[in-house]
């Protein structure tokens, strides 16, 4: 058994390499014999690396592409064609324009005055308050007299004295507040006037019967809102000095004192006007502040 099994092995294989070498010889004689297949493979290789060579020494050709051909009759063609000659006409008229740029003169170009609105630089008052009339052209001040301070009120004088401030040198009035006492040294101006430091003579009776009447008056000053605001407008208006705003502010105050309790905003701004206002008004009419304060009174209680 073992030995036919043996046999059989050895045909099959014997038939496989039959077949093999068939189909090789079948290969190589469909294919065209040349000169390289038949020489050995040192002869082969040595021709091969001699084209290689050859090849190598040979210049390079520029693949340059094709120009465009139009074929008559052919969709491609006619669409072709009109592509070509709308870019020949597109770029005969960058030229053409080009051109003319060149050639024409450059104009400037003219700009344009934008108008700017004006805005107010600095502090924006929000009360119109007129300037005070100026002191009289012969108002001098001798020690012993008495004169109204813009932001103290009634003073009296009670020194001029020769001071040297710095590098500047000249006479100062010396002058005592009379409702706290406090000293102020205020410079005077050439010709004895004392007008340009904001220091006026005492109204007469007749302007402090004015006084009075803006007093009496039923309108109301300041009606901003906020309250903020408000107190900014009526501390513009003390500020100022003049008599007549000082005199609104008192009314506003008092009347708003008979109504409701004040705030501290509000009394702060009561006493600065009575301070500024009450004495000089009862120096004007040459009474006691004690006897004017009791006259307002009853002028807001009606």
């Amino acid at each position: 058994m073992a030995s036919s099994a043996s046999s059989i092995d050895a045909g099959s294989q014997a038939v496989l390499r039959a077949r093999v070498h068939m189909a090789q010889s079948t290969a190589r004689s469909s294919r065209p014999s040349t000169s390289l297949d038949r020489a050995p493979a040192k002869a082969r290789k040595a021709v091969s690396a001699a084209a290689k060579v050859a090849l190598a020494k040979e210049p390079r050709k520029e693949k340059t592409k094709p120009p465009l051909t139009t074929v008559k009759g052919g969709k491609s063609g006619g669409k072709s064609a009109r592509a070509g000659a709308t870019m020949s006409k597109s770029s005969a008229t960058r030229a053409a324009a080009s051109a003319k740029t060149e050639s024409a003169p450059v104009k400037p170009i003219k700009e344009e005055k934008k108008s700017t609105p004006i805005v107010s630089k600095g502090y924006v008052p929000l009360v119109n308050i007129p300037k005070p009339p100026p002191p009289p052209a012969n108002f001098t001040l001798h020690v012993g007299d008495k004169a109204v301070h813009p932001s103290h009120g009634l003073a009296e004088v009670t020194a001029i004295e020769h001071r040297e401030i710095g590098s500047i040198k000249g006479e100062f009035y010396i002058l005592k507040i009379v409702d706290n006492g406090m000293r102020v040294m205020v410079p005077r101006t050439l010709g004895g006037s004392s007008g340009s430091a904001g220091i006026r003579p005492v109204m007469s009776a007749k302007e402090a019967d004015r006084v009075l009447d803006t007093m009496r008056a039923r309108e109301v000053a300041v009606d901003l809102q906020p309250w903020s605001r408000r107190f900014r407008a009526y501390t513009e208006m003390i500020k100022s000095g003049a008599p007549h705003e000082v005199a609104k502010v008192l009314r506003d105050m008092y009347r708003l004192k008979f109504d409701k309790d004040l705030s501290f905003g509000e009394r702060r701004l009561l006493d600065q006007a009575k301070s500024l206002l009450m004495k000089e008004l009862a120096a004007a009419k040459g009474t006691t502040e004690v006897a004017l304060q009791a006259k307002v009174d009853d002028m807001f209680r009606v």
